[in-house]
């Protein structure tokens, strides 16, 4: 087995672990465009469909830390193909669920699954390229997995309108098949991967699923349901923080943990970590805010706002393999200096944002931002792991993930609540300039009391419909004003992390040896 693995083409290896890939990170975000669908078809409530998102991200949250020791229990190459064909089978039965409930149990499955495949992916990926090539590794990968996040929405969006909402789930089935062959021939486990018997860690196991899937749902849910306002978040809240504090205590006592905390004992590790979580909080919050801006204040549909989006994901596709060929040559550090600049500076773009902005003012700071992930992601990922021996490799690209994941769900989270109180903030000042004694405001209601009788309104009419068309540019004008601090707070965000560079250790460049190709 180990000279079939030495000879097979690290490029088929390639393919072979970005199919799964494509295909759990396009499932992350096809199924939001078709929630509306699916809540008609299922006759869910509003509150009720959005557990088809939830369930997913607390299953996948789940197990992404877990993925090394699982790879270990069971091989490596045994357990990727076994989540492939779970999540091309969970999602032949999440299209074919009858009801709302069968949907979020089969939605597990698949979260489940699908956490699994791009920690693995990744640690297969870093290991098949030599240390001199692995930059250029994670530059593919990286193109990979921004390819999910662009295509998901307009691909959603496309089988909803013109096939049906089930068919979103079938469209991996041929994908998952191909998957399957690819990694049962393509795919073998390193000498020191072999299946080991180890004690396993069932108070670590059950203390990880309870603390992140708690975790999960405060987050996802803490701003529909007023935070800790309402007792079923707060009592997520206290059993997530119980479980992740007892977690951190057994899993350093153990011997062979479930997640092996002892790896941010690396300094350089924990720092590229905790980057990669302000980065994940930024990005996601970023990619929630915009198209919600568009759709909310400029009147964009769907599509319009996914055109909006997409020019940034193409910068970021173009970019990554560039910036994989820099970090061959040039430290890895001084290229996410850059990338965190740039992210700032398309913050500060988009903080400037007004009402009357034509498409290609979207356009424009969404490319600058695209261009700056590039430059973070593919070096911070590849510095961040080059310090971790490979036995361990698995057990850090979960993490990693994780801590991105998890980043991004705090992002969302921040901003939804954010957007809502800076709104009451603006909108509360700025009605409080509606009066009597404020000379612009009785003249701008004057001219709207007149257009409307000269429509054939009575004077009382006339009068209501110019204070309510007053009111509706006041909550235009405190959402955009509340848009805009956000911009500003993830600029900040990008800035403040830099310092944290210092502590990433500077990677080892290893010259080709003779004969590579």
């Amino acid at each position: 087995m180990k000279n079939d693995a030495k000879n097979i083409n690290k490029w088929l290896i390639t393919i072979t672990v970005m199919l799964p890939t494509i295909m759990e990170i396009v499932d992350t975000s096809v199924a939001n465009v078709a929630l509306p669908h699916m809540q008609g078809s299922l006759n869910a409530g509003t509150d009720e469909i959005t557990w088809v998102l939830t369930s997913y991200l607390v299953s996948n949250a789940v197990v992404l830390p877990m993925t090394g020791w699982l790879a270990r229990m069971f091989g490596r190459k045994r357990f990727l193909i076994t989540c492939i064909i779970l999540f091309t089978l969970s999602s032949l039965l999440c299209g074919a669920a009858p009801t709302l409930a069968t949907l979020i149990f089969f939605r597990i499955l698949q979260g489940a699954a699908g956490g699994a495949l791009i920690p693995t992916s990744q640690a297969i990926m870093m290991e098949t390229f030599p240390p001199y090539q692995q930059g250029m590794a994670m530059a593919i990968f990286g193109v990979g997995a921004m390819f999910g996040p662009i295509i998901g929405p307009a691909l959603g969006g496309w089988i909803t309108d013109n096939m049906n909402w089930r068919w979103i789930f079938y469209i991996n089935i041929p994908i998952g098949i191909v998957a399957v062959t690819m990694a049962t021939y393509f795919i073998f486990d390193p000498p020191y991967l072999k299946r080991a018997k180890v004690a396993i860690d069932y108070w670590g196991l059950a203390l990880l699923v309870i603390g992140l899937g708690a975790l999960q749902v405060v987050l996802d849910k803490g701003q529909q349901d007023d935070w800790f306002n309402s007792s079923f978040i707060l009592s997520c809240s206290v059993v997530s923080a119980v479980s992740l504090l007892m977690l951190i205590y057994v899993e350093l006592k153990h011997p062979h943990p479930i997640v092996n905390l002892r790896l941010f004992k690396n300094v350089s590790f924990s720092a590229g970590n905790f980057i990669m979580f302000i980065v994940g909080f930024c990005l996601y919050s970023s990619i929630m805010l915009i198209p919600l801006f568009l759709q909310t204040l400029m009147g964009y549909n769907a599509t319009m706002a996914g055109m909006v989006l997409a020019p940034g994901g193409v910068a970021t596709l173009i970019t990554m393999p560039f910036v994989g060929a820099i970090i061959q040559r040039y430290d890895g550090r001084k290229v996410v200096f850059c990338g965190l600049l740039i992210g700032a500076f398309s913050m500060y773009i988009m903080r400037g944002f007004t009402l009357d902005a034509a498409y290609w003012d979207f356009v424009w700071p969404r490319i600058v931002l695209g261009v700056g992930l590039a430059m973070i992601f593919v070096p911070l990922t590849t510095v961040t792991l080059a310090t971790i021996q490979k036995e361990e490799m698995g057990n850090a690209t979960g993490i990693f993930n994780l801590l991105r994941n998890v980043g991004g769900s705090v992002g969302i989270a921040i901003a939804a609540t954010l957007l809502s109180r800076y709104a009451q903030f603006y909108q509360s000042n700025l009605v409080g300039q509606v009066t009597p004694y404020n000379a612009v405001a009785q003249t701008r209601l004057a001219g709207l009391k007149q257009a409307a009788m000269s429509r054939g309104l009575d004077a009382v009419t006339a009068d209501k419909n110019a204070y309510a068309t007053i009111y509706g540019m006041l909550r235009r004008q405190a959402a955009m004003l509340a848009y805009n601090r956000i911009f500003w707070v993830v600029g900040i965000a990008f800035l403040i992390i830099i310092p944290c560079l210092l502590l990433l250790k500077k990677p080892k460049r290893h010259a080709a040896p003779a004969g590579m190709h």
